[in-house]
């Protein structure tokens, strides 16, 4: 019987179309009571495991169902008759590998399905065909996660329509002659993490994208058709290429990664046995062969290179010079010592771009060169790239010029107007020079990890009005090795791991909006500076310093200017009881375990008591005083110190004017 949670469907009209939602209630059958006007409908995350006739024989308008991960086991022959209108179907972690033969039968009854999911079902290749291999209109089918070992060559010869497949997570080894050709309007295959040796014969000139990472691949090679190649993206990463793929002479391929293989040369590779072999026992030579240029001569269309994680020793000049078209270079984590331009097939001694032609430049606007062996970077390389703005040169032994006139095993950084972006970060740096960054207008410059560097106050000379992001993080820098210009535009600085004890004075200049302060020695911020930032600062990491806890109000003020903290209850302050130390986060407000506010406290207590007892002999003496008048006054006779009126007589003193009178005469 179906439980009532069907009470608290999510019912969603946008205009005929009606949405019910029953995911994750907890259904153990299909749900009866559905209204004849749905059209999607998410029965995923539920514990479903039969589709017969009756479940569905109300659903006709129904166009998506979705009933990922329950225990669909068994689909009979009649379940699916009624969803004419049924466009996608998601059925990925099921159990669908138990019945599949009946199953499948069932799934030809889906003449309009465009999207089918049978993903973590445990199919092999024959129990995945007999569920899609009637699907005519199929357009997009997703079969990762199963375990099918092969591509028989008709596989997919009942569902020409096919535009995506999926195919990842899986363990193919073989893929037969045939398997995808008759695809014509193929454009998507993902056939990563399987088991695939080698693709000797490609010739999916329809194809636009191919994910073949993840394999075991030592060669990719294509067949040279009439037809032009539509391939724009190939990924053939993590897999063990000695050699560079074999492309089509005509293709439209524009992101191409070759990252995490084996190459130690750009050289395409070949078929031949006996021909690898003497090639490969000759990649060490640096003489470049013809066979690159004809290989670079064919990629004039790729903006994205990827050549990271593999051996190779040389930065390829020669080769580059002809991808015409490319942005984007990742050679990080090879083996570069030092940058050399290789010999072409007419000049075996040339090492230098000085005897290339005028136009030799790169394309590239970001280079990606760290985790390499590069102990510097002659003065011609800047000037081969004229359009470079990004460039990670981390992870090196690169050491800066004392200035532009580059001499022995240092490297310049000056006038260089187009770079943006830069990292120096874990080269072992140990001095930064006045002015190194003269006429380059960096934006973001990254000095982290190299520990006790020194950087003097003119080091960042010339970047006053261009340097936006600094980091300057776990170098164990400390106030006498940390002096900064004023920097104007600076918005976000990590200057966390080091040994600071008070922050730079001048970077009260800089209009801080992110500021990473942890892990150093700081027992206070300086009013001057937190004023200033309170106006501009959006986050702040403070975790890891000794603060004092009667030390506080830079924290009032940046909250009050609802600054956020972002690791507020993750830091401690201190404070001194009778000679001991106490920790206490800074966010319970602890001032007032301070000693001067504990003293203010026994002050105020002393006031009150002083002029209580002040209060009490005053009254006393008042009272003693007002005794003693009474006891005087009865000694001298008076019975009262009341004073009665005095009777008023006229004639008396009538009587008493005219004596006064006659005694003025009488004088």
């Amino acid at each position: 019987k179906v439980p009532q949670v069907l009470l608290f469907f999510f019912l969603l009209v946008l205009g005929d179309s009606v949405q019910v939602s029953c995911q994750g209630l907890g259904l153990r059958t299909f749900p009866q009571k559905l209204g004849h006007g749905v059209k999607q409908l998410d029965l995923s995350d539920n514990f479903i495991q039969n589709l017969t006739e009756s479940c569905t024989s109300k659903l006709g308008q129904l166009e998506h169902l979705n009933m990922h991960f329950n225990q669909l086991a068994t689909v009979s022959e009649m379940a699916l008759t009624h969803l004419t209108h049924l466009r996608s179907l998601l059925l990925a972690a099921n159990h669908l590998d138990r019945n599949y033969f009946t199953n499948g039968r069932a799934f030809g009854s889906l003449r309009n399905l465009k999207v089918l999911d049978l993903s973590a079902n445990n199919l092999d290749s024959d129990m995945a065909a007999w569920y899609f291999s009637k699907l005519t209109s199929l357009k997009k089918l997703d079969l990762s996660w199963n375990k099918m070992t092969r591509l028989p060559g008709s596989i997919f010869q009942g569902t020409l329509k096919l535009r995506e497949i999926n195919l990842n997570n899986n363990y193919i080894t073989e893929i037969e002659e045939g398997a995808f050709e008759a695809l014509l309007n193929l454009k998507v295959v993902n056939l990563a993490m399987n088991s695939l040796h080698c693709i000797s014969g490609f010739s999916l000139t329809q194809l636009q994208v191919l994910n073949l990472s993840y394999n075991a691949l030592e060669f990719f090679v294509t067949e040279e058709r009439k037809e032009h190649y539509q391939l724009q993206v190939l990924d053939l990463s993590h897999n063990k290429l000695i050699y560079f793929p074999e492309l089509p002479k005509v293709h439209r391929l524009t992101h191409l990664n070759l990252s995490d293989n084996a190459m130690v040369s750009l050289a395409p590779s070949s078929t031949n046995t006996a021909e690898f072999r003497l090639q490969y026992d000759e990649m060490a030579r640096p003489n470049i062969s013809l066979n690159i240029y004809n290989a670079a001569a064919r990629l004039s269309k790729i903006t994205d290179l990827d050549l990271s994680s593999n051996l190779l020793y040389l930065f390829p000049v020669t080769f580059l010079h002809n991808l015409s078209s490319l942005q984007n270079l990742n050679m990080a984590k090879n083996c570069l010592h030092n940058i050399a331009v290789e010999s072409s097939p007419g000049d075996m001694e040339s090492k230098e771009p000085g005897v290339m032609h005028d136009n030799a430049f790169l394309s590239v606007r970001s280079l990606d060169l760290q985790g390499n062996f590069i102990h510097s970077l002659p003065q011609w390389f800047f000037g081969i790239l004229p359009k470079l703005e990004t460039l990670d040169l981390g992870s090196n032994s690169l050491q800066p010029c004392h200035n532009s006139d580059q001499r022995g095993n240092c490297t310049s950084f000056c006038d260089i107007p187009q770079l943006k972006y830069l990292s120096l970060r874990r080269n072992n740096i140990v001095r930064l020079y006045p002015y190194m960054f003269n006429q380059t207008s960096l934006v973001s410059l990254d000095l982290s990890e190299n520990e006790d560097l020194f950087m003097p106050k003119g080091a960042l000379e010339g970047l006053e009005f261009s340097l936006q992001k600094l980091s300057l993080r776990g170098n164990q820098m400390d106030n006498n090795k940390t002096e900064f210009p004023c920097l104007k535009m600076l918005k976000k600085l990590d200057i966390s791991d080091n040994k600071l004890s008070l922050l730079p004075p001048d970077l009260v200049c800089s209009p801080l909006e992110n500021l990473d302060i942890r892990n150093n020695n700081l027992q206070a911020l300086e009013k001057p500076a937190t004023v200033r930032w309170s106006n501009s600062l959006n986050h702040l990491n403070v975790a890891g310093n000794p603060f004092s806890c009667c030390a506080l109000s830079w924290l009032e003020i940046l909250q009050a200017a609802h600054v956020s903290v972002l690791d507020l209850n993750e830091t401690l302050c201190s404070y001194q009881d009778k000679n001991r130390n106490f920790s206490a986060k800074i966010a319970n407000k602890t001032t007032w375990l301070c000693p001067h506010q504990i003293g203010n406290r026994y002050l105020m207590v002393l006031m009150v008591v002083v002029i209580t007892l002040c209060f009490l002999f005053l009254s006393c003496g008042i009272c003693c005083h007002l005794k003693k008048s009474r006891q005087l006054s009865k000694y001298l006779g008076f019975r009262s110190n009341r004073v009665d009126p005095i009777p008023y007589h006229p004639n008396k003193e009538k009587r008493t004017e005219q004596i006064a009178i006659d005694r003025v005469t009488e004088v």
